[in-house]
């Protein structure tokens, strides 16, 4: 579980938008990007490497 004062200072390393927890990603807010950011081990992985582009299979 993603710490609640860490997820409010998070953003979208791609577009600089606000993030929100849903299930096991990190998603970015803006629907022109909607990048999805892996939590592992209880630790979001912030690399535009690393995300699902919308659309994607979780």
């Amino acid at each position: 579980m993603i710490d609640k004062e860490l997820l409010a200072i998070l953003a979208c390393p791609a577009c600089k938008a606000a993030v929100i927890l849903q299930g096991e990603r990190i998603v970015c807010v803006n629907a022109a990007c909607g990048l999805r950011y892996p939590i592992r081990e209880g630790i979001p992985v912030m690399l535009v490497e690393e995300a699902e582009k919308p659309g994607a299979a979780p």
